[in-house]
């Protein structure tokens, strides 16, 4: 005998959403792997091309870069000795893009957001 309901399946389906949501938002909480997905938003680029616009270590960078294609964000190709980084998904840019542009916003003009259209808490205006 099943036991479960409608109300428990939804449940279950509301909390795979977010513990998904919350996988994403963790890879994406470091500020290196934003500025490698803003790197590889309009074309592919090899680790040595991405050091040259991102201040970090090549460890650091191997590191990061491991991650985000683990986690399926992006996809890469081997070109003779190089190895080419590319997003997976163009949905991943979208949702960084809105946010980093959204932050931008309020850091530059922190009184003319209204406080409910906020995104920072207020320790970081």
């Amino acid at each position: 005998m099943n036991s479960r309901t409608e109300s428990d399946d939804a449940d279950l389906s509301e909390d795979r959403v977010f513990e998904s949501a919350a996988e994403l938002f963790s890879i994406l909480a470091t500020p290196v792997r934003l500025k490698i997905i803003s790197a590889v938003c309009q074309e592919e680029k090899n680790v040595s091309q991405l050091l040259d616009v991102i201040d970090t270590t090549q460890p650091n960078m191997s590191q990061h870069l491991g991650t985000l294609y683990r986690s399926g964000i992006l996809a890469k190709r081997r070109e003779g000795t190089q190895i080419y980084y590319r997003l997976q998904s163009e949905r991943v840019a979208t949702l960084c893009r809105a946010v980093c542009t959204q932050v931008a916003i309020e850091l530059d003009a922190s009184d003319e957001v209204d406080p409910g259209e906020r995104l920072l808490p207020a320790a970081h205006r």
